[in-house]
């Protein structure tokens, strides 16, 4: 089976990274087969099952992520969700805004949701990133839904620490 992605060129060379080290790792860790062409074509070989998660893989490190992250999505209890903020910001400005409120001063909003739910964010261009384990995606969706449609921050924290002790007891349970 044969699937093909498209990822911005300047995420090209991160996909490919040094002596093509990145897509050997792929290919390998995914076992596909990678044809990478300069403008962000991606062609990937595989069993059907393997092209599935490298799929995932490929589009989490065209949207931003560094590629040790996106590995994470070969493990079938990771998931990927990216919001486009192209749907919600109808100007720069207001693009800008959103990010900001998402990243948090000095960052801290963003690594409180990361580590709150135990998820991984990736501002990058018109779009955020989200890679979590299945049973914390709808939190970490929730945290930054709520940021883009404007609640308080301290809205949000209140929300992610009631998010946390309810995966603490869900996993616990086992």
């Amino acid at each position: 089976m044969s699937e093909i992605v498209r990822i911005p060129e300047e995420r090209v060379k991160i996909l490919i990274g040094r002596d093509g080290k990145t897509k050997k790792r792929i290919e390998e860790k995914c076992n596909v087969e990678l044809d990478i062409d300069s403008e962000g074509g991606v062609q990937i070989s595989g069993d059907p099952s393997d092209v599935f998660f490298a799929m995932d893989v490929v589009k989490a490190i065209g949207r931003g992520f560094e590629p040790r992250i996106a590995l994470l999505l070969r493990k079938d209890d990771y998931g990927l969700y990216i919001i486009s903020l192209k749907e919600i910001a109808h100007s720069d400005k207001t693009l800008t805004r959103l990010k900001g409120r998402v990243i948090g001063e000095k960052g801290k909003i963003r690594e409180q949701i990361e580590s709150s739910v135990d998820a991984k964010l990736c501002i990058h261009g018109n779009t955020i990133g989200i890679i979590a384990k299945i049973d914390t995606m709808e939190y970490a969706k929730e945290a930054v839904n709520m940021l883009l449609t404007g609640a308080k921050h301290t809205g949000v924290l209140n929300y992610l620490a009631k998010a946390k002790r309810g995966i603490m007891q869900e996993r616990l349970k086992g």
